[in-house]
């Protein structure tokens, strides 16, 4: 279980190394997409049989981040629509 939110950590990080522009979100969201990121990319790698959703590994943690990528674009879409 920490191993797992320490991965989310990890892949939200890099996520928001990877997005371009400053992202107005704490350290608690970027580990809360990290880790959504992370299930996200297991089940797609699961799905295409590269191993278990929970087994960390290279395809699974690409899409981990690619998908907390995405994630950090919807929450700063959702942000930036309650702005307003």
């Amino acid at each position: 279980m920490i191993g797992f939110i320490v991965a989310g950590l990890i892949i939200g990080a890099l996520a928001r190394l990877i997005k371009p522009g400053k992202q107005q979100l704490s350290i608690l969201a970027t580990l809360l997409l990290g880790l959504v990121g992370s299930v996200i990319g297991g089940t797609i790698a699961n799905l295409l049989g590269t191993g278990d959703i929970w087994e960390l590994n290279t395809l699974g943690f690409i899409l981990a981040v690619i998908a907390s990528v995405a994630l950090i674009g919807v929450a700063e879409g959702i942000a930036q629509s309650r702005k307003h």
